[in-house]
């Protein structure tokens, strides 16, 4: 596996994307809106991406700024396959947000394992 994505919850994914290129040098390189939120992802000279999260009508991300404020989210690693990621989870006793991998964003299939599992931390599995 391979770094792949940090998710950063925001109220306002334009002006944080227009923040991050001028810090960062990191131009938009995919945006989309499904699942409840709008995702902007920010590209990194190592391959890499921050992914910005905002809210388009409700849903997961709302509730997570309502209950945290805006902030990290999640960190997402690369995998060949995300079933076989989850099952090694599984082995280890984590607990799983999904038993399945799922449509995400960009067209790949995620899954999550959930925090109270892995340190406080939401880790995602996206298989490319």
């Amino acid at each position: 596996m391979r770094f792949d994505h940090v998710g950063v919850a925001a109220r306002d994914a334009a002006d944080l994307a227009d923040l991050f290129d001028g810090l960062l040098d990191a131009p938009v390189a995919h945006e989309e809106t499904f699942d409840g939120m709008r995702v902007v992802f920010l590209a990194l000279d190592d391959g890499g991406y921050f992914e910005l999260l905002e809210p388009a009508d409700g849903g997961a991300i709302a509730d997570y700024l309502d209950r945290e404020g805006p902030g990290i989210h999640h960190v997402a690693l690369a995998t060949d396959d995300a079933e076989e990621a989850l099952g090694r989870a599984r082995d280890l006793g984590v607990d799983l947000v999904d038993e399945e991998p799922r449509p995400g964003a960009w067209g790949h299939e995620v899954a999550f394992l959930h925090p109270r599992s892995t340190g406080g931390v939401l880790v995602e599995f996206v298989e490319h």
